[in-house]
């Protein structure tokens, strides 16, 4: 894999972190919307990722040995999908949302877990500009050697 590799898989996972950490931030900041324009409480949203590879030349003709590196590829998030958990249910008889039984149905988002989510967001996010950095950096260097040869 080559610099420009590099630069470009951790470039689509900067993109797709970011994405994660709004999702995120959306499910934290509605975690106690009891309703939405759709009717009921917030649904909590998920992010899909997955790994994309090169063209299907590429992969065929690093498979021959043709171009003596593996593919490059991307990381893309693919669908953001929502949670199928069910509403939790509190008791609060004066509230407009309750139903009937004086039920209202919340949100089942758990703040310690969207923490931790958008925790490993960031982290991840950080990973990658730092690669990004470090390609930087050695281009440069590669470039200044080239100036002084």
């Amino acid at each position: 894999m080559g610099v420009f590799d590099m630069l470009s898989i951790s470039a689509s996972a900067l993109s797709a972190e970011r994405q994660r950490a709004e999702i995120t931030s959306a499910n934290l900041a509605n975690a106690e919307t009891t309703h939405t324009d759709q009717g009921g409480p917030f649904q909590r949203k998920e992010v899909i990722f997955s790994a994309t590879n090169s063209s299907p030349f590429r992969t065929v003709m690093n498979r021959l040995g043709r171009f003596g590196h593996a593919a490059g590829g991307s990381v893309q998030v693919t669908q953001v999908v929502n949670d199928t958990t069910p509403p939790v249910m509190r008791y609060e008889p004066g509230s407009p949302d309750a139903d009937k039984s004086g039920f209202v149905a919340y949100p089942a988002i758990n703040p310690v877990s969207e923490m931790v989510d958008l925790m490993g967001a960031v982290r991840a996010y950080q990973m990658n500009a730092s690669a990004v950095s470090a390609a930087k950096q050695m281009i440069q260097q590669s470039l200044d050697i080239l100036k002084s040869s």
